[in-house]
């Protein structure tokens, strides 16, 4: 392959260094208004009245939203396809408010100055209900948080339960009983953010045609604008959607947060709007990543086999479910076939509302919380048994032309289908991972220092329901527009499109020109999660260039008078297979559009995955564990991973690399911290900790040699499976330094030294 495999520079990468206009906020309309809301102080109450007739006669106020005057429409906020999975619970305000930092109003005016004097003017009484933070305690229904009888998708409101999930295969009691030892343990995973560095902003106007613009920092642009009209009644034909450059995503942008009281603004006072959350505001009323406690428990036999596996998870939704579902299925779907020798495996899990954040959409998107859990257990196994932790993966992971009943089993807010593993290339990523760490030479001394392991798999797309589609267009220069509705988020997804279209059509990329994520212009796609975009995406892409490429050599070989089937693309011209004739894309273009048999040479094509190819990981991580503070240091981090073919090596590193930074902080500092009464004490980024520079250790990553062949080019996803590996590597390294097991996260110096000191697990 001549373009695939090269690690080309980003599309925008010059762009973005020259400080160029590419994000949300990165334009001037006149007459916009500025709009805020205002918080809930309490985690449960009742509104009991709503006085916004002060604020009203500012100068300078020109709309204020509350319940009163917004439609009671029940929606999810979750970024997801059509019918979504997450239950219809929320309003664009409502009368009763369930966690500090749920809307209470809105105000929109002529200056921010003037819309925060504003929101100190309405005036609210509340009547305070009791509240609850523990999932657990929430199950017991003393306190009911969606209480109202228009929301829908809930299993049991009056015990909180948005849904309870069971899956088995095989004969789990009998598979435990045949067992040689059976390992039961217990992980919690904390509250965490995704901390973009660009927060929350969207812009909303009328068009000179009186249709609505929402131009919005978002991952799902389409599934916005089906949003946006149910809420605001308008049809989705009147809607047009922008997503413009993106300062990172990482699942929280997979959501409605602002759109839909920008839109109504809009409509209201016929101006532009625009409303921008703070670092605060991100924090508390964006999304999170969902707590958890997860109960594992793994029969073996003493030659190290497993017989049986068992997890059980408990989610904190908050006080909304999106996401809820689909996120407590992949706990299970993600993680379980990893392990696939077993006679039985179940699965149960339950995910519960509290009077707290609201858990979302959050790279990993569940598998992060198993994988914590499972390969921190699967530890505790080969501990018991005596066998090289490596040595006990070896045997019973999952290999090539293999499968495992909860792919079927278990889907993603559903069952799933059945796949058979066509690419793994594991046992080298293993093998390689533990050359580059040294772990013969470390593992097993104790001495303050420890080496700790980790595998992992996701997936690359939601099969038979993820959808991408792209259009190619040829330009009267030879040079083509590629129009995707994948959202490239930092990702890099632009870049690798536009390979994989050149590629396809023998162009170099640099003559292709990428247009993403715009309602009006580009075909639809659902955006960018569920580690879809380079599998899904991108055979859509192909199929498209397929096309384009047919077209192109059967307009040439009328003007050259040779058929279709003698000519080849190269170096940006049609060539003869023998050399005879050959004439530059350039030429081509100018003859088809302005002179002979003239046309517009496009084509389009879109694809939906049948399957969900997953990509594989070892990670590997050596740590230095001070005993009398309790402080971990990551002294190195290897990651060697199977993602079928790099389409671009660089950006696939960069991913990597990316995936594990953010996972770090997650396994030893990110955690909310709440008072008693569920108000979030952290919310800025001094307080609540991130990697920096400073913090990062040395990481190695090492790519497999591998072909997918379901995917484009051989090729399957990345972005997800490398942040599932920090917390169970660093666990299982802490305990090989100093010999303790710490069964919940993140791994602060004060429970590193409680746990040294026996008094915490």
């Amino acid at each position: 392959m001549k373009f695939v495999g090269e690690s080309y520079n980003k599309v925008d990468a010059e762009a973005l260094s020259k400080g160029n206009p590419l994000f949300t906020d990165d334009i001037k309309i006149d007459n916009m208004l500025h709009a805020k809301i205002l918080w809930s102080p309490l985690p449960h109450a009742i509104i009991k009245e709503i006085d916004t007739s002060e604020a009203e006669k500012l100068k300078g106020v020109k709309c204020i939203l509350t319940y009163k005057n917004t439609p009671r429409i029940k929606f999810t906020t979750a970024g997801q396809g059509y019918p979504e999975p997450s239950p219809y619970d929320t309003s664009v305000f409502n009368k009763k408010v369930r966690y500090v930092g749920d809307r209470v109003a809105a105000v929109a005016g002529e200056s921010l100055e003037v819309v925060e004097k504003a929101l100190s003017l309405i005036k609210v009484e509340y009547e305070e209900l009791p509240a609850v933070f523990d999932p657990e305690e929430a199950l017991m229904g003393k306190v009911v948080i969606h209480d109202e009888p228009d929301s829908t998708g809930i299993d049991d409101p009056e015990h909180n339960l948005i849904t309870h999930i069971e899956a088995t295969a095989g004969d789990i009691e009998k598979a435990f009983k045949e067992a040689d030892i059976v390992v039961e343990s217990s992980f919690q995973t904390q509250y965490s953010h995704h901390t973009p560095i660009e927060p929350h902003i969207t812009i909303t106007y009328m068009d000179e045609y009186d249709r609505l613009v929402v131009r919005t920092s978002t991952q799902v642009p389409f599934h916005i604008r089906r949003m946006v009209s149910i809420i605001t009644g308008m049809p989705e034909s009147r809607i047009r959607v922008i997503k413009p450059r993106i300062g990172g995503g990482f699942g929280v942008k997979q959501e409605l947060i602002l759109e839909d009281i920008a839109a109504l603004m809009t409509l209201r006072t016929n101006r532009p709007v625009r409303i921008e959350f703070n670092r605060r505001e991100e924090f508390i009323s964006s999304r999170t990543r969902h707590p958890m406690k997860i109960d594992i428990k793994i029969g073996a036999k003493r030659d190290g086999r497993f017989t049986a596996i068992q997890m059980k998870a408990l989610s904190n939704t908050g006080a909304y479910g999106t996401h809820a579902k689909t996120v407590l299925f992949n706990v299970g779907s993600k993680t379980l076939p990893l392990y696939n020798k077993v006679s039985a495996v179940r699965f149960t899990g339950d995910v519960v509302y509290t009077n707290l954040p609201v858990g979302g959409a959050y790279r990993g998107y569940g598998a992060t919380q198993g994988y914590a859990a499972l390969e921190s257990t699967v530890d505790i196994v080969a501990e018991r048994l005596g066998i090289d932790p490596i040595e006990i993966r070896k045997i019973n992971h999952i290999k090539e032309n293999e499968t495992s009943p909860i792919f079927e089993a278990l889907g993603e807010g559903k069952k799933g289908v059945q796949q058979v593993v066509k690419s793994c290339k594991l046992p080298w990523c293993i093998e390689k991972g533990a050359e580059a760490i040294g772990w013969k030479e470390k593992y097993g001394k104790h001495n303050g220092r420890g080496v700790g392991m980790a595998i992992l798999m996701q997936g690359s797309g939601i099969p038979l329901i993820d959808m991408g589609a792209a259009t190619i267009r040829m330009n009267d220069d030879g040079t083509f527009m590629l129009l995707v509705g994948a959202t490239d988020i930092g990702t890099g997804s632009d870049t690798i499109l536009a390979q994989i279209a050149g590629e396809t059509m023998g162009v170099s990329p640099e003559r292709i020109y990428v247009y993403s994520s715009d309602t009006d212009l580009t075909p639809f796609d659902v955006g960018a999660y569920a580690s879809s975009t380079t599998y899904v995406s991108g055979s859509a892409v192909k199929r498209a260039a397929e096309n384009m490429k047919k077209a192109i050599l059967k307009e040439a070989g009328k003007l050259m008078e040779i058929e279709s089937d003698k000519l080849r693309i190269e170096n940006d011209r049609v060539v003869a297979n023998d050399n005879s004739k050959s004439m530059t894309l350039n030429e081509l273009g100018k003859v088809i559009t302005y002179t002979k048999n003239q046309k517009q040479l496009e084509a389009s094509a879109s694809f939906v995955g049948s399957e969900s190819p997953p990509p594989f990981a070892a990670h590997f991580v050596e740590v230095e564990v001070n005993r009398d503070t309790g402080f971990v240091k990551v002294v190195k981090y290897v990651a060697a991973i199977d993602c079928g073919t790099p389409i671009n090596p660089e950006l696939v590193k960069g991913q990597t690399i990316g995936a594990i930074a953010n996972g770090i902080g997650y396994a030893l500092f990110e955690e909310y911290r709440f008072n008693k009464r569920g108000k979030m004490t952290n919310a800025d980024l001094l307080n609540y900790n991130i990697m920096s520079a400073a913090d990062m250790p040395d990481i190695e990553v090492f790519i497999a040699e591998s072909y997918e062949p379901t995917g484009p080019f051989g090729a399957k996803s990345i972005a997800e499976v490398n942040i599932n590996g920090p917390t169970p590597a660093i666990a299982n390294a802490i305990r090989d330094a100093v010999g303790i097991s710490l069964h919940r996260s993140p791994f602060t110096p004060e429970r590193v030294l409680r746990a040294l000191k026996g008094i915490e697990r």
